[in-house]
């Protein structure tokens, strides 16, 4: 059986896809506060898909949720940048305590694998492109920071414990289901809410901005791959192999009308893994090309039809803190 923490959201009801379709039992763990019991509909709740409404930083919540647990893949995490500035305890109770629990738990059952859903936002602006796992870690804001601070517990507790685990980098995930509510931030959840109200696409600075944008799919396979893998205390770049700009996804898109907002601090102008590592450790490639990626979100933005319409002002007002505490 396997554990999916966070498998009610994007990245995690995807992987909860995947694993059923392999014939695996799967236990949710998930407070709802980004995912939805939508994103599991298609099953039968209590028979091949088990959820557990639970905080995962709160540790009586979550004992005993992982007994009979082969494998846990530890998805669950708070997101977004400016709330992580804003209410910065909020996310280190949930992203380093919260993976705390999960390793105390995991390990108290003695799982055989775990996979940790890491950012590659640890790196911040970094020194070189394409860019590689010993790059120089700079994270930017509390999320970034956070997020690294569960991975070195990771890989600590694979060293000292002997504990069977690998660290997944993500870059730029995107693909349907992508979040719909919340703050202000991923682009393709903000591009399709605009597109369906017919509103002008809000483009960050010149556009010319690129970003390792890759499917979901691809993501989801990197995870299976390395629960499958004898390796352990390893920490690995996700990503598309490439990197497109976002003018280039606004052609894509078929957006004609368009606004351009000013530039954000703290943002890289390039996002870009180097995957030499994970194509050669783990034989892991991606294979949707941003084309066909594109497509799919387009052939599913009825998904978006309830998410947030941002504009010039609300952006405005969203980044607010953003410009305020990046902008030094």
């Amino acid at each position: 059986m396997d554990v999916v923490t966070g498998g009610a959201g994007f990245i995690g009801s995807h992987l909860v896809d995947r694993l059923v379709k392999a014939g695996r039992r799967v236990r949710v763990i998930d407070n709802f506060s980004n995912g939805s019991l939508r994103n599991l509909e298609q099953y039968a709740l209590g028979d091949t898909v088990e959820v557990v409404k639970a905080d995962i930083g709160e540790k009586e919540q979550i004992k005993g949720t992982f007994e009979g647990a082969e494998r846990v893949f530890h998805l669950a995490a708070l997101a977004d940048i400016v709330p992580s500035i804003e209410a910065p305890e909020s996310y280190f109770r949930s992203n380093v305590d919260g993976t705390f629990n999960v390793l105390q738990e995991s390990r108290r059952v003695d799982v055989k694998r775990f996979v940790y859903a890491a950012s590659s936002s640890c790196y911040g602006i970094p020194d070189c492109y394409p860019t590689v796992e010993t790059s120089k870690i700079n994270p930017q804001y509390p999320y970034a920071l956070t997020k690294f601070m569960g991975e070195e517990l990771v890989m600590h507790w694979s060293q000292l414990y002997d504990f069977p685990a690998i660290s997944l980098r993500m870059f730029n995930v995107y693909g349907p289901r992508a979040r719909t509510g919340g703050t202000y931030g991923a682009v393709f959840g903000v591009f399709l809410a605009q597109l369906i109200a017919g509103k002008p696409l809000t483009i960050v600075g010149d556009g010319e901005q690129t970003r390792d944008f890759t499917f979901v799919t691809d993501v989801v396979d990197a995870f299976v791959t390395a629960a499958e893998s004898d390796l352990s205390g390893q920490f690995f770049n996700v990503g598309s192999k490439d990197t497109y700009s976002v003018n280039r996804l606004i052609k894509l898109l078929g957006a004609k009308d368009t606004v351009y907002i000013p530039k954000r601090p703290g943002e890289p102008d390039c996002t870009w893994a180097d995957v030499t590592k994970i194509e050669n450790a783990l034989n892991w490639h991606a294979k949707v090309s941003f084309e066909d990626g594109v497509q799919t979100m387009l052939e599913n933005i009825n998904y978006w039809h309830d998410a947030p319409v941002w504009t010039e002002d609300s952006i405005e007002d969203a980044t607010r803190s953003w410009f305020k505490y990046l902008g030094k």
